[in-house]
């Protein structure tokens, strides 16, 4: 059996599928929000901020699943523009909780109609069962890979 017989296979070309859609997802989106002056890893920081007010930057860099530094350069551009600010904690000096700022917050429509807008394209013609099926197999396939 040759190297073209075993490579690439179904399942990896499925694979190679499940990388490719999130990456240009992303890619998309980041189109949208850079006319906003936000990157994508800025505007992932006000989305946890709004929905939880307070984090520090350890817990951000936890959540967004990147390093501190890039949380703290992140944080520093966005302080520059008057869409966070940062405070320290009351029980913890060593710690800055970060907020967002009404700046930020009046932003958040017009980054939901990018994010929503950017969907639409994502699933047109896509009938809505196959999006239920497939937020189904994907949560499975999530799942099974946890479980590793």
């Amino acid at each position: 059996m040759s190297a073209d017989d075993t490579f690439p296979t179904a399942l990896d070309e499925l694979a190679f599928l499940l990388e490719e859609v999130p990456r240009l997802l992303r890619r998309k989106f980041d189109e949208r929000v850079q006319a906003h002056g936000l990157s994508r890893t800025q505007w992932r920081i006000l989305a946890y901020l709004l929905r939880d007010p307070g984090m520090s930057q350890t817990e951000l860099a936890r959540c967004l699943e990147l390093e501190r530094m890039t949380i703290s350069l992140a944080l520093d551009k966005m302080e520059e523009n008057s869409l966070v600010e940062r405070q320290r904690s009351p029980t913890d000096r060593r710690v800055q909780l970060v907020y967002a700022t009404p700046k930020a917050r009046a932003l958040l429509p017009k980054l939901r109609l990018e994010a929503d807008a950017t969907y639409t394209v994502l699933l047109r013609e896509v009938p809505e069962d196959s999006i239920v099926e497939l937020r189904s197999t994907l949560e499975s396939l999530a799942s099974n890979l946890r479980r590793l």
